[in-house]
């Protein structure tokens, strides 16, 4: 089993940054991919981005340029740097973690808010 706790959102101005972390624990050698995805009010579950355990990154198109996602994996953590932040990403934040035999994890969950 893996466990994740997010940390890090908020309410911001647009234009703004925050950074979102996730720390894991439990089975922790047995991640290979993590990664975030948001879900607005009314809207699907989408991809923001996830990162491999060789540090390759993959992006959402709303988020390219904006975003940075990254892994400490000394720290078990992985954080998302956003910003220039706008309404439309508010959204909650999970956390995400797929195992090498292909389990997925999820964290409970941090708000952003980006007021404009």
């Amino acid at each position: 089993q893996v466990q994740l706790v997010e940390s890090g959102g908020g309410l911001v101005q647009a234009g703004g940054s925050l950074r979102l972390t996730c720390a894991s624990s439990g089975d922790i050698r047995t991640i290979n991919t993590m990664g975030w995805y948001r879900h607005a009010p009314e809207k699907q579950r989408e991809l923001v981005a996830h990162i491999s355990t060789g540090n390759v990154t993959n992006y959402g198109d709303s988020v390219k340029g904006r975003f940075t996602i990254s892994r400490d994996n000394a720290k078990n953590t992985v954080y998302l740097q956003m910003n220039s932040l706008k309404p439309e990403d508010t959204a909650d934040y999970y956390c995400n973690a797929i195992t090498w035999s292909m389990k997925n994890f999820w964290g409970q969950g941090t708000q952003v808010t980006v007021s404009s």
